[in-house]
């Protein structure tokens, strides 16, 4: 989640956009760490000298970076996210289910904010859970939107050619496990789960990545550009389902003057100085404006991510959708994210009809078939076909036995199934608790078999011509060596 391609020696593996944002001569303006601008004073996007000035070139010498720096750095790595957001979510089960549960859903439900401005009635009384979904996760898909923009414009969605089989996979991975889920629960006589279809179809990219920069190590990098490039799309498609069947009623002039403050974001985070006091303020109006009009407030923040321009402007260097998102991942990893599991995994499986009554749910069935069958089917299925009976091809380097464990992690939904979950049947209902309980399972599930296949992979043999595209592959780069390390 760059812009300007350099004429150095022709790589063959295909490398991600983040990876190669950082491929820069000492001195450039990508020099500084990842959130480096974080509580700073702000980012003079027009000079150049002014932004060095704040931002140095990066310093190997670790003892000679600020705090700041290092906490940044260490909040931005794949490895980094995917842990917080498993101990956020065992604090959370554990807090559930522990003798003090009740304070938990009593915190979980704590009403903060007004309801109304004046005579407008802007509907911000909300728990604290509800925050967490609609809030902080507007901070994640900001950044969800600067990676869509980046890999659109100037990244490995701009050539059809290129992502045609991860965007394709990614298509069949949302498909079959919706299918999944709606076979499953209507099979087994609960057809009134039927809404919550969509709630195996997501991956959690933070999640898997993490796996994969653990597990994968000596495999070609093309491997993380393949899975990012597919829960860049599987993110995509996620947002259009949120916005198209979760959004109940839409009042116009609310949504209109969303629109119009995001323009307004549009046009000033393209201009030659904007001003991180001037665009937060804007974020925040143009938030509650789409949380006022029905649709998801997340939506606020993936179109402003678009806004972001993906190439150099202004005799920069530096795109602003790399600037801005190594500025707000810290923010998004580091809080918004933990803070979100936190919140949403809390199921109490004691009270009730205890873990018995709620894992036997057919939506239990139905999510962690559709997550860890569904995903597996649709990814390796849609490859093998479209690599079959299509002239596009795999990346240099990995063949469609490198997706097995691709296809797993996948199925790691988290993140934003847990919202879609909430969306589908509301909060603390019995289809609710158990369809929280099936994508804490199907991620665990999912993540094991995820990283174990990655294991078993690393030790196979390759071959000089994996992708069969009668060309030789020419690896470069593998996962956790020292060039890799540096960027992730």
């Amino acid at each position: 989640m760059t812009d300007v391609t350099r004429p150095a020696r022709r790589e063959v593996v295909v490398e991600s956009s983040s990876a190669r944002a950082r491929r820069r001569p000492t001195g450039s303006l990508i020099g500084g760490e990842p959130g480096s601008l974080v509580g700073g004073t702000g980012w003079d996007a027009g000079s150049t000298h002014a932004l060095n000035e704040l931002e140095p070139p990066l310093s190997t010498d670790v003892d000679n970076q600020t705090f700041g720096r290092r906490l940044s750095r260490f909040l931005s790595r794949e490895t980094t996210g995917g842990a917080l957001l498993i101990g956020a979510a065992a604090v959370a089960l554990i807090f559930a289910n522990s003798p003090w549960r009740d304070a938990y859903e009593t915190l979980s439900q704590t009403v903060v904010g007004p309801a109304s401005l004046g005579p407008l009635h802007i509907h911000l009384d909300l728990s604290l859970s509800a925050w967490a979904a609609d809030g902080l996760l507007a901070i994640f898909f900001f950044t969800v939107g600067l990676e869509l923009k980046h890999e659109f414009v100037a990244g490995s969605l701009r050539s059809p050619k290129q992502a045609g089989v991860p965007m394709l996979a990614a298509v069949g991975g949302m498909t079959v496990p919706a299918v999944f889920y709606v076979v499953a629960v209507i099979a087994l006589g609960d057809s009134s789960a039927l809404h919550g279809w969509a709630i195996p179809t997501a991956t959690d990219i933070a999640f898997a990545l993490a796996i994969l920069a653990v597990f994968g190590k000596g495999l070609p990098v093309a491997i993380r550009t393949f899975l990012l490039t597919l829960a860049v799309v599987d993110d995509l498609l996620a947002i259009i389902i949120i916005a198209v069947f979760y959004t109940d009623a839409i009042h116009g002039a609310w949504l209109g003057g969303s629109l119009v403050v995001v323009a307004v974001f549009a046009w000033y985070i393209r201009t030659r100085r904007p001003r991180w006091w001037i665009l937060v303020p804007l974020f925040v109006v143009a938030w509650t404006f789409m949380h006022a009009s029905g649709v998801h407030a997340t939506i606020a923040g993936v179109l402003m991510g678009f806004a972001a321009a993906a190439r150099p402007i202004h005799g920069e260097t530096e795109t602003r959708t790399h600037h801005y998102e190594r500025a707000v991942k810290p923010w998004s990893q580091g809080l918004a994210l933990p803070l979100f599991a936190f919140f949403s995994a809390g199921v109490d499986l004691v009270d009730g009809g205890g873990p018995a009554e709620i894992l036997s749910q057919p939506v239990v069935i139905a999510i962690v078939g559709g997550l860890v069958i569904g995903k597996l089917i649709g990814v390796l299925g849609t490859t093998w076909l479209v690599t079959r009976v299509t002239p596009l091809r795999l990346p240099p380097g990995i063949g469609v036995r490198d997706l097995l464990p691709v296809a797993f992690l996948a199925g790691i939904g988290f993140t934003v199934s847990l919202l879609i979950s909430e969306l589908s049947f509301g909060h603390g209902s019995e289809h609710t608790l158990g369809a929280k309980a099936a994508i804490l399972i199907a991620s665990v599930v999912a993540a094991t078999l995820g990283a174990l296949t990655l294991r078993w992979d690393a030790k196979q043999d390759r071959g000089p011509d994996m992708n069969r595209d009668d060309l030789p592959d020419e690896v470069t780069t593998v996962i956790g060596d020292e060039e890799d390390r540096k960027e992730h």
